[in-house]
């Protein structure tokens, strides 16, 4: 990954690929943002207005790169949108963390290639430090290791492509400072577990079965002091996890329930994270159509985000107990394969009537939700690529967020937001559940076609222990971006939900999450 640097040097001086500096879009045109000064300054004060006569309006996401001026020891500069310049709007106090994370990743995708570029982006807190920490790392995210010479060594270049950038290092940044030095740390310990998480969700089927994801999750909990325990076919079969085993019945890779724990001496707090790890959806019987099949290597995205947050707790030594449960299978049809019609008795001695095999997702995560409440954790969040009827719904860069307490589900849209994911609170609609009944069993997969997201939601309730505040998180859409890559969002695996899970550990650790 990118080595990130903090340096009090100036602009001029400094060797390296490239100066990043940041624009605004203002009210008469393009701003030059804090930070640029000395860029600014070597132009004659007329940077804005060269950038503006090359076409540059300060626009988010927008680059212009144009030649430094002399003395400069960088022989580029790269201009990054940072979009409305504050105080444009009577709310306005700053630019928002999202705004410079977006703007980093930006440049850094652009700098794809590169040995060494500076950033001389807004830095007034440690706050926007860690945001343009996060959005570099993030930003400058590339999956090489099926290209020739991927991954082989440091800095390796791909055979259709080039290496990530190299190092970046933040300008105006204090090397010397705790709060600064932290918030480097913190966004490193992030976004390297965020990228573990887009290597997994883009690693090809054939190479990530359930017992390969357990495998990883084995080898990350002994490096970092996190207990792991991994139940195979056998044990599922004598604990009698019926949804596990029902829906990885169909493949020859058996399905796994991976749990981690991490723990903390001083802990008053427990969370649960609990993620649908289908490391490849097929629809089993219930096949999925032509063109629906090719991206089903991301339906693990939700186990992929529980393991990167649970490691991140742990390295970040955050004051909570954090137990993540990985629910591993395989969704393949054959003769061993669930069937519509069949009847699963739930690890939780529920009933369940299959009406649709590629309904697959609740049933593994129902077995895992009711294993994490036999724990009796203050809260648990399930993560989960569930369903086609959240993207209908909220588009393909929102995630859903429903909860069986209105103020949790308030606190996890506000951690969520907080962060820069986008979500959205939805309902849990009590007539929905009627359409679950079943004639033959305690309830069906399926219920109502409309709502289905909610309906979804509305079954996994249904496994959570009495008395035990929950939340679900449908990332269906956010979760693989199949369009082209935007702001530190690549194409491929994102690591959606990563970091609002880290955030709701933290807030809980300051005892302000309830």
């Amino acid at each position: 990954m990118t080595a990130l640097t903090l340096s009090t040097a100036a602009a001029p001086g400094l060797r390296a690929d490239a100066i990043v500096i940041g624009v605004a879009k203002g009210a008469a045109g393009p701003v030059v943002a804090p930070g640029a000064e000395a860029v600014d300054k070597a132009y004659d004060g007329r940077l804005a207005g060269v950038l503006e006569t090359l076409g540059a309006s300060g626009a988010e996401g927008e680059l212009t790169k144009l030649p430094a001026p002399a003395g400069f020891k960088a022989p580029l500069v790269v201009a990054v949108g940072l979009g409305a310049e504050p105080g444009t709007k009577d709310e306005d106090t700053g630019w928002t963390a999202e705004a410079l994370r977006r703007a980093a990743g930006v440049a850094a995708r652009a700098l794809t290639g590169s040995r060494k570029a500076a950033f001389a982006l807004p830095v007034d807190s440690p706050g926007a430090v860690e945001a343009i920490g996060e959005g570099v790392l993030l930003g400058a995210y590339s999956f090489d290791t099926y290209k020739e010479n991927g991954g082989q060594a440091k800095g390796a270049r791909a055979k259709n492509g080039k290496a990530p950038l190299a190092e970046a290092t933040l300008l105006g940044a204090k090397p010397r400072d705790a709060a600064h030095k932290g918030a480097v740390a913190r966004a490193v310990a992030v976004s390297e577990e965020l990228n573990r998480a887009r290597d997994l969700i883009n690693m090809p089927p054939n190479d990530l079965t359930p017992a390969i994801f357990a495998g990883i999750a084995q080898a990350a909990a002994k490096e970092h002091g996190i207990k792991v325990q991994v139940l195979d076919d056998k044990a599922l079969t004598r604990g009698g996890y019926g949804g596990i085993l029902g829906v990885g019945g169909g493949s020859a890779a058996t399905p796994r329930l991976v749990k981690l724990t991490y723990t903390h001496p001083k802990a008053e707090k427990h969370l649960a994270y609990v993620g649908k790890g289908i490391t490849y959806d097929s629809g089993g019987i219930s096949l999925k159509p032509a063109g629906h099949n090719e991206t089903m290597k991301c339906d693990m995205s939700g186990a992929a985000a529980v393991f990167a947050a649970v490691v991140a707790a742990a390295r970040l030594g955050l004051e909570v107990n954090v137990t993540g449960w990985l629910a591993l299978a395989e969704n393949m049809p054959s003769g061993s394969a669930v069937r519509p019609g069949d009847v699963l008795r739930m690890y939780s001695g529920k009933t369940v009537e299959v009406l649709n095999t590629d309904a697959e997702g609740r049933l593994v995560l129902a077995d895992a939700l009711w294993a994490a409440s036999l724990e009796s954790p203050d809260a648990i969040v399930d993560v989960a690529t569930l369903t086609g009827a959240m993207m209908l719904a909220l588009g393909s860069r929102t995630f859903g967020v429903m909860a069986n307490d209105d103020a949790f589900r308030t606190a996890v849209h506000e951690a969520a937001d907080e962060v820069g994911e986008p979500a959205w609170p939805m309902p849990l609609p009590e007539h929905l559940r009627k359409g679950m009944e079943s004639t033959v069993a305690d309830i069906a997969n399926m219920g109502e076609r409309m709502g289905g997201g909610l309906v979804a939601g509305l079954f996994l309730r249904e496994f959570v222990g009495e008395g035990i505040t929950w939340a679900h998180l449908d990332i269906a859409g956010p979760a693989f971006n199949e369009g082209g890559p935007f702001g530190y969002t690549p194409k491929g695996g994102t690591g959606s939900a990563v970091r609002t899970l880290v955030r709701l550990a933290e807030l809980t650790a300051a005892g302000d999450l309830g």
